[in-house]
């Protein structure tokens, strides 16, 4: 009975001690993914960023790197929020697909069906599509600069957007509508306001109601007052004269251009959000697109044409950019504005994902060697899965 007693102990030992042997193994992320994000930080004085990947519908890696704010010592955690830019675009994108799908909508139409008061100084304002927006190729010009967006002279209220819309008659086109790729900002706030008059509800309370809280994207928002200033991180900018990394003075928000830049989100809601789009616009349980629908966001429209630091052959679908990896689909967007940088790569046919968010102007080249690392080590990951598989 002792001899049994003992036996089982020592069973249970093993056991023990071989779950926390495999805890103890390491892997690539954390052996060389990790040492490349502190060494860029280290090295250029970076102030933070925030990973996450998924792989398969899980969530693999999801970690904070630096601090909140330059000198102080609160640390960026997967729950931190950021100022995402240009990455608010695809909400836009899959708010006007939810809209195709219940009729509300023709991408077709023209602009001036939803949004009567719509005028640009080029009388061909009248042929530009929702379609046409939706894929940067409406001809319309896009914003000037950082001023242009008035960050430091915000709009809260919910005439904002409108407001904005109605200033774009002195505007001209740059190009035939639907003749070419140029990237616009303005346009997508014209988009924003569709939303807006098609469902009888502000932009940001749609994106909330309709996308945001069916995919459980908890700490996410289109109002910067909602974020809370215990989990908002602060943007970083290069000071001109000295080159030297110093806080912002201006805060990128103003509701007049929350379609293209206003969204707040974290590692965590956005590896959600990145699962829903893996899934073809499920989550949980809950479907928030047609799985039909990818076929027409993920459809290429429009060449980009050659853009340093930008794969070659890169094309345009419905807001998201589309590039291939030996012949496999690569989905992705990036989002730039004062004192942020953001990133998300969808790779559907791989079935993985990477999330990279920044609160530093001067994290760009950083983020793309991050990026370009995440992604060899998942397709290796891949490599090495399809090759076990083949050979049970």
């Amino acid at each position: 009975m002792i001899k049994v007693t003992y036996l089982i102990l020592l069973i249970f030992l093993i056991a023990v001690f071989g779950a926390f042997a495999q805890n103890d193994r390491k892997t690539p992320l954390q052996t060389r993914l990790e040492p490349l994000i502190e060494k860029e930080v280290r090295e250029k004085k970076l102030v933070g960023f925030a990973v996450g990947i998924v792989k398969n519908g899980k969530v693999i890696y999801a970690k904070g790197f630096g601090t909140a704010r330059l000198g102080g010592d609160k640390l960026i955690t997967p729950q931190s929020l950021f100022h995402t830019a240009s990455l608010t675009k695809p909400f836009v994108a899959t708010a006007i697909l939810q809209m195709v799908e219940g009729g509300k909508i023709d991408l077709d139409a023209p602009v001036i069906k939803y949004v009567s008061y719509f005028r640009l100084k080029d009388d061909r304002y009248t042929t530009i599509t929702i379609r046409q927006i939706l894929s940067h190729t409406s001809g319309m010009p896009d914003v000037k600069g950082n001023e242009d967006y008035n960050w430091d002279k915000p709009e809260y209220d919910v005439g904002a957007l409108e407001r904005y819309v109605r200033t774009l008659y002195n505007l001209s086109l740059i190009n035939p509508p639907g003749e070419k790729f140029e990237y616009s900002n303005i346009a997508y706030e014209v988009l924003g306001d569709v939303i807006a008059k098609a469902s009888g509800m502000s932009f940001e309370n749609y994106v909330q109601k309709n996308i945001l809280k069916p995919l459980g994207m908890k700490r996410s928002t289109l109002f910067v007052r909602q974020t809370g200033a215990n989990l908002l991180v602060s943007p970083h900018i290069r000071n001109k004269s000295t080159g030297k990394t110093e806080v912002s003075k201006i805060f990128p928000y103003n509701r007049a251009h929350a379609p293209s830049s206003t969204l707040y989100s974290n590692i965590e809601d956005m590896n959600r959000w990145a699962m829903a789009n893996l899934n073809r616009g499920e989550l949980n349980g809950r479907r928030i697109l047609k799985a039909a629908s990818y076929d027409l966001l993920w459809k290429p429209v429009a060449s980009v044409g050659e853009i340093p630091t930008f794969p070659a052959g890169m094309k345009i679908g419905l807001s998201w950019a589309i590039w291939e990896n030996q012949g496999r689909r690569m989905i992705e967007h990036r989002g730039a504005d004062v004192g942020f940088r953001s990133y998300l790569l969808l790779a559907p046919d791989y079935s993985f994902s990477i999330v990279v968010l920044s609160n530093d102007a001067g994290a760009n080249s950083s983020m793309l060697e991050i990026v370009k690392l995440a992604t060899e080590l998942m397709l290796e990951d891949s490599v090495r899965n399809i090759k076990g598989s083949s050979q049970k």
